[in-house]
């Protein structure tokens, strides 16, 4: 298995002419120095503001140790104090906050009690003190408290602790493999830690997300009957019933479905329903339906050129949205009994609490939190009236931008109008001369790029690329119609997007044409195997986590079910659409030199999709190099490897983009 390589890496990084920018070995430190920040939480009456931190390693954050942090916003001069349920000292694995309707406690989950098994704590703000309240065996996340602040509820997999989700390193199967279904169910837990824990959903019924109603009788869930990671593209809605557990179907989606949340008098229910590729990242149209289900469900945003991905109905007449529209982030209000969106505010950054647009809010939306960050702004906390927002923390204020300038672009492909960004070098080419510029593709299928402090991107920038990050046709930000365009049309219509993007880059940038590479993750790594086998336009690839052979990959992959909105059809059924859009169908094409990187338990996309592209490759004679991650799923989360990944991505397109190339790290 693979180990890093450093010295090399830092050899290959001294030999770059001076004229390539800042040492790439002080940035990639500096970029990593930064603090990560999620999970922010709010309290109802906009007093307190909590959010969870990363623990730094020389490397980076780590993946596993985070800690609790709460601000008093009602007395200028406080300070965040940390809250642990930890009695050694050390950091532990803390983050999912939810505030108690009075605002006085706070629910966190937390390993302290013993590594990798989450517990669920409650602190008292006034006096600081943490108490346990679940002694169990399995998997815990999202803890809400019931509106009353009686109870608390949680979605739990029974002795599954080990259920980490699609994206983080797969358990490796040995002997007779058979599927063990491990259902995650609602449970609730007194508040004052009187009673155990309890599970109240049926038992063959996997829920993924939830929300209280008003009265506390009730919840509305999305689930699915059977594997729980596989399933969540064919989850509907449910209501189930606190008291009996009793679960009933108010609607059943013809696509994916997000985002349930009860209006403020409890009789109907507001979701998300789009074509979505990855569960977290939200996108699709609004639609509201009655809480019993005896109506169709009404479409309030149909036609919007934009992506709603986050919702709050804290108002009876209208629904307050978090939303992408093009490249930026926005927030907007719909009315509820139909009308056009409100645009509220609109930035070119990225406004988050998860991954998608959208922040904490007050109960009564006057006050609101999340990260916010930028091309040239290391994510902080913020809060405050919408749009007006303050920091809250400093935590990265002394990071300065890397990179120069970024532009937001637009072009012409086919119908569609498609929007990037690019991003400028640090140091700008002497006047006369030509760069050289790297794309990088986005996952999802279904996401798409807002402006955010991203590593890989702004090292590249730093060292003297231009950066081109395209939102083609199957992104967010378009509207559904725009979304869905490349259905049954994997790596056609999306790679002219981005060829044109290419183009349009040239026509406002000092970018050299003949010095272009390609980078990408999860489908952006499918995307750059897809463009090496379809156009010799690109001078040098890096594909990570790419799907080579779209009719090996269903059987392979954990998650097959993301594929059939795609597809139309299972491969067993219509093999011919998979096999047209697969890059080892046309892999007699390929000229450029590509760098394959993989985790090795990765689920999501198997490690044999990588094998299959880096043999063909050396079979034909194609210059390549395949780096496996030990023990990593989807996303590479360890900060060594993390280090190591980006630096090599940097180091193959300075060995074959730069005017001055330098040998790549072996």
């Amino acid at each position: 298995m693979f180990g890093p390589m450093r010295s090399l890496i830092a050899a290959s990084f001294i030999a770059l002419p001076a004229a390539a920018g800042p040492d790439p070995a002080s940035v990639l430190r500096t970029l990593q120095s930064t603090v990560e920040l999620h999970d922010v939480a709010l309290s109802r009456d906009g007093a307190r503001v909590g959010w969870v931190e990363q623990v730094q390693t020389p490397d980076g954050p780590s993946p596993d140790e985070s800690i609790v942090q709460v601000l008093d916003r009602t007395t200028p001069s406080a300070t965040p104090v940390r809250l642990t349920a930890g009695k050694d000292g050390k950091a532990h694995d803390e983050h999912d906050l939810d505030f108690s309707p009075d605002g006085r406690s706070l629910a966190f989950l937390s390993d302290a009690a013993q590594p990798h098994q989450l517990q669920l704590y409650v602190a008292d703000l006034g006096n600081a003190t943490v108490r346990q309240l679940t002694q169990v065996s399995g998997h815990l996340s999202k803890p809400r408290f019931r509106p009353d602040g009686r109870e608390i509820a949680v979605l739990f997999i029974e002795g599954g602790a080990d259920e980490q989700g699609p994206l983080k390193p797969a358990a490796r199967r040995t002997g007779v493999v058979d599927e063990q279904v491990k259902e995650q169910r609602l449970a609730l837990v007194p508040a004052d830690g009187s009673a155990p824990l309890r599970a109240v959903s049926p038992p063959d019924l996997f829920l993924y997300e939830y929300d209280w109603r008003p009265d506390g009788g009730a919840v509305a869930a999305t689930g699915a009957h059977g594997s729980g990671d596989d399933n969540w593209w064919i989850a509907k809605l449910f209501s189930i019933d606190t008291h009996t557990g009793a679960a009933r179907v108010v609607h059943s989606p013809s696509l994916q479905i997000c985002e349930p949340t009860f209006s403020p008098d409890g009789s109907r229910i507001a979701f998300i329903e789009g074509l979505m590729s990855d569960a977290g990242a939200n996108g699709g149209d609004i639609f509201v339906v009655p809480g019993d289900g005896s109506s169709k469900p009404r479409n309030l945003t149909a036609g919007l050129r934009g992506t709603p991905a986050t919702l709050r109905w804290l108002k009876p007449g209208e629904i307050l949205l978090g939303l992408q529209i093009e490249g930026t982030s926005a927030f907007a209000s719909v009315p509820v009994a139909g009308g056009k969106p409100t645009i509220l505010w609109r930035g070119a950054e990225n406004v988050h609490v998860e991954w998608s647009v959208g922040g904490s809010f007050s109960g009564d939306g006057n006050v609101s939190a999340a990260v916010r960050e930028s091309f040239d702004r290391a994510p902080e906390v913020i809060a405050g009236a919408l749009g007006t927002w303050q920091p809250v923390t400093q935590r990265n204020a002394a990071l300065r931008p890397v990179a120069g300038a970024a532009r937001s672009l637009r072009w012409k492909s086919d119908a569609f109008d498609v929007q990037g960004w690019l991003l400028t070098p640090g140091e700008p080419p002497a006047l006369g001369t030509k760069a050289p510029m790297v794309v990088i593709v986005h996952g999802g299928p279904a996401s798409a790029v807002r402006p955010s402090w991203s590593q890989t991107a702004l090292l590249l920038a730093s060292q003297g690329y231009y950066v081109l990050m395209p939102n083609p046709r199957g992104s967010f930000g378009g509207g559904e119609a725009f979304t869905r365009a490349n259905v049954k049309d994997f790596g056609y219509g999306d790679l002219r997007d981005i060829v044109r993007g290419v183009d349009a880059a040239v026509r406002v940038a000092p970018v050299d044409p003949k010095r272009v590479g390609i980078y990408g993750h999860s489908y952006g790594g499918y995307m750059t195997m897809w463009a090496v086998t379809r156009t010799h336009r690109f001078a040098a690839a890096v594909a990570s986590a790419g799907i080579a052979d779209w009719q090996s990959y269903y059987g392979q992959n954990r998650i097959d079910q993301w594929m059939l909105p795609y597809f139309g059809k299972s491969v067993y059924e219509d093999p011919q659409v998979y096999a047209r859009s697969s890059p080892i169908t046309f892999i007699r094409n390929v000229r450029t030199p590509t760098l394959v990187l993989h985790g090795e338990r990765d689920a999501e996309v198997p490690l044999p999709q990588g094998y299959e592209f880096w043999h063909a490759l050396k079979a034909l004679g194609v210059e390549t190099q395949l780096v496996v991650y030990e023990d990593e799923g989807h996303r590479i989360q360890r900060p060594d490897h993390v280090r190591d990944r980006v630096e090599r991505i940097v180091g193959w397109f300075d060995s074959h983009l730069k005017a001055a190339p330098v040998q790549p790290p072996r």
